[in-house]
């Protein structure tokens, strides 16, 4: 059962800077792609941000330039450095693993205040 754990998420002020962190149990993240997703109150999901096997990346537009994904195999974790925020990024920030089944994290909440 594959799980993953997110972390980092907090209270910032606009302009400020976060790193989301998502461990993967077992050593799976090498293997498929991920990504990061959020969602804002009254708002619909977002993919903000994927990397795949290869290392290739792609952002929304809302992010890019801000929002940088990476990858550690060796700590089977992925990140989200995310620089400049602002109040329209606050939200619950999820990590997600594609494989035979799409697998989440349990979110963790990022609030920027202006």
């Amino acid at each position: 059962q594959v799980q993953l754990v997110e972390s980092g998420g907090g209270l910032v002020q606009a302009g400020g800077s976060l790193r989301l962190s998502c461990a993967a149990s077992g050593s799976i993240v090498s293997r498929n792609a991920m990504g990061w997703y959020r969602l804002a109150p009254g708002k619909q999901r977002e993919l903000v941000a994927t990397i795949t096997r290869s290392g290739s990346t792609n952002y929304a537009d809302s992010v890019k330039g801000r929002f940088t994904i990476s990858r550690d195999n060796a700590k089977n974790t992925v990140y989200l450095q995310m620089n400049s925020l602002k109040p329209e990024d606050t939200a619950v920030y999820y990590c997600t693993l594609y494989s035979s089944s799409t697998f989440w994290g349990q979110g963790t909440q990022v609030t920027v205040s202006s």
